[in-house]
């Protein structure tokens, strides 16, 4: 069963996917630490100040999945630490596999 959001470990829509997050911002490097129950626990450098953890979060993510930072979109919880991402254009299946290849990195 999912969390509150209703998004689970990368849900189906069309053209895309949604994953929940938990970010913990002001850490010393951005990264991929795993998932938290149903929400992807992921690690960003920048302060939770005018968006640059929000920023931080899209850019990470757009990198850990080969896909433009416009692919990205925060679609809910944008001034929070527990977020829903809608990512364009990828497949659930797909996205979990690379997001827990870049998490094997550390």
């Amino acid at each position: 069963m999912g969390d509150k959001s209703g998004e689970s470990r990368g849900d189906t829509r069309p053209g895309g996917c949604r994953i929940a997050l938990r970010v913990v911002p002001g850490s010393r490097r951005d990264s991929i630490v795993g998932w938290l129950g149903e929400r992807l626990k992921v690690k960003i450098a920048a302060p939770p100040q005018d968006g640059r953890a929000n920023q931080g979060v899209i850019r990470l993510l757009a990198r850990a999945l080969g896909v433009s930072e416009k692919s990205v979109t925060i679609i809910n919880g944008e001034h929070m630490p527990e977020k829903v991402v809608e990512i364009a254009g990828v497949d659930p299946a797909w996205a979990r596999q690379r997001l827990e290849g870049e998490m094997s990195r550390g």
